[in-house]
């Protein structure tokens, strides 16, 4: 009998959840996964493995039967793409799950926010991440929030805009948030943070800001892939490019939406690094690769079908 605490996972159908689940279950993890649309795990290896409970955050009648027993629930949930108040959805879903995590006995939530200064004026997508993770706390249930930056991997957004930039355009007409600085982080050590936080128990109620071995600047981060891949890239930078028409270009280029790109980009104005050293002192057996390892892996994997 698998005595392994029981773990939730929200966000399976996406691109972090999607990933942790099967990492969790090779844990010895007992896996349940919280989703909207159980449709949209078809051909996922591990479905057989988990239980689902279909439901949504919006919908509170429908988390009791999802925390049933539930230890530990991963959320890792935005609504960036409903529109322009997908602000306060964030707020109000965080909400209702820390309402029922707390009737429901959750010992801890593990939350994945962004990385961002608060002193700062953030962007609204940022400041969304954050708000996220205080409503999360409300209901006074233990919270781990992690806070990243890019995370560099197939299927994260923020990368696969990187990546198709620079596999599309040979000269990019770039604003000046290219030289904003950023930390990005390897999906893989990413995943590390996440699936050992359970076993940290000192992790709990900590905002823990995670990052590769390397900071960097979203110009050199499409130089770098531009570097791997073989390809010689010309960056033009040019003073006056607003948010909105640059959401529009990479909606062009791109097959990500203006919708979502927007957001993103509005972002991309705020400096996103690691201020404090907690993520080693609470997780010393992590050792987070630099950028260009982290591409090269990824780039790798992709190559050999193994994504």
């Amino acid at each position: 009998m698998n005595d392994k605490p029981k773990v939730l996972v929200t966000g399976a159908t996406g691109y972090i959840g999607g990933r942790l689940v099967p990492k969790l279950l090779a844990l010895g993890y007992r896996v349940r996964v919280f989703v909207r649309n159980p449709n949209h795990l078809k051909g996922r290896l591990w479905l057989k493995e988990v239980e689902v409970v279909s439901g949504d955050v919006l919908e509170p009648d429908s988390l009791p039967r999802a925390m049933e027993g539930i230890q530990y629930a991963y959320y890792l949930i935005h609504s960036m793409g409903s529109g322009k108040n997908f602000h306060q959805y964030d707020i109000n879903a965080a909400r209702n799950f820390a309402a029922q995590a707390k009737i429901s006995g959750v010992t801890r939530i593990i939350y994945l926010g962004g990385l961002g200064d608060p002193q700062e004026n953030l962007s609204t997508h940022l400041s969304s991440r954050h708000a996220t993770g205080d409503a999360l706390r409300e209901e006074n249930v233990a919270v781990t929030e992690f806070r990243a930056a890019v995370v560099v991997g197939s299927g994260s957004m923020s990368f696969e805009m990187i990546r198709y930039l620079v596999e599309r355009l040979p000269a990019m007409i770039c604003p000046k948030w290219v030289y904003t600085k950023v930390q990005p982080i390897g999906i893989t050590d990413l995943l590390d943070y996440l699936a050992t936080s359970l076993q940290i128990p000192e992790s709990a109620n900590q905002i823990v800001e995670i990052g590769g071995d390397d900071v960097t600047t979203y110009g050199d981060m499409m130089l770098g892939y531009a570097k791997v891949r073989g390809l010689r890239r010309l960056l033009i930078p040019v003073p006056v490019l607003t948010p909105r028409l640059s959401s529009y270009w990479v909606h062009w280029i791109t097959p990500i939406s203006a919708s979502l790109s927007s957001p993103l980009i509005e972002g991309l104005r705020n400096e996103v690094v690691v201020k404090n050293q907690l993520s080693h002192e609470l997780f010393p057996s992590i050792k987070p690769m630099n950028y260009i390892s982290a591409v090269t892996l990824t780039l790798t994997d992709l190559n050999a079908g193994n994504i």
